[in-house]
């Protein structure tokens, strides 16, 4: 179910209007698309909060606009911290679109138990499907992932209606040997023998 944002219009612009929007808790706006004009909206901060921690990507716009749309652009502060802009684009909800979504990775990976250690290689990949069937993100089951293997787009568990833009050999985990230990092994051998046979030289020249 997609989120519902409450919206007001802005009459105002301007950079001094806009710190007083978010002065009032609300973020700025712009929905575009569709051939219609642009609207210049605000939406409840506590809204659109809520809109990025679901990591939804469609939304009911409700109030003076009533309109279905998608997320196209979240703009942050330099710290990451506040959001200070949406850019939303109309969308019927049966119209193909491509989105970014989250890969969420589950399973014990059996490269674990031989020691190695799981990177990820992206934590996002570019799908496309209906707007009103965007999953949350998709599931990369890392089983039997093996020391020195990897697994790409391909091995994503793809929910129906949903296909992928990325291409399916980009690498999205892989399991690697910890740095150094390999080249521990060899190293305790060394100099012993030399050192035996330089004692034994010695003791034959002293008797």
């Amino acid at each position: 179910m997609a989120e519902v944002l409450d919206v007001e219009k802005r009459e105002q612009m301007g950079s001094s209007a806009t710190r007083r929007l978010r002065r009032d808790g609300r973020v700025p706006a712009v929905l575009y698309g569709h051939g219609e004009g642009n609207e210049h909206l605000s939406i409840p901060a506590a809204q659109v909060k809520t809109l990025l921690r679901h990591r939804s990507k469609t939304v009911e716009l409700a109030g003076a606009v009533k309109e279905t749309a998608l997320v196209s652009i979240v703009q942050w502060d330099p710290l990451g911290i506040e959001v200070l802009h949406l850019d939303l684009i109309r969308v019927n909800l049966k119209e193909l679109v491509q989105v970014t979504v989250a890969v969420h990775r589950h399973g014990d990976a059996a490269g674990l138990r031989q020691g190695g250690l799981l990177i990820d290689n992206t934590h996002e990949v570019e799908i496309e499907c209906s707007a009103g069937q965007i999953p949350e993100g998709l599931a990369l089951n890392v089983t039997d992932l093996a020391l020195g293997g990897h697994m790409t787009a391909a091995d994503l568990e793809l929910p129906e209606g949903v296909s992928l833009v990325t291409p399916v050999d980009t690498v999205i985990a892989r399991i690697e040997q910890p740095k150094g230990v390999a080249e521990e092994e060899p190293t305790e051998q060394a100099g012993e023998p030399e050192v035996i046979s330089k004692g034994g030289d010695k003791s034959g020249e002293e008797g």
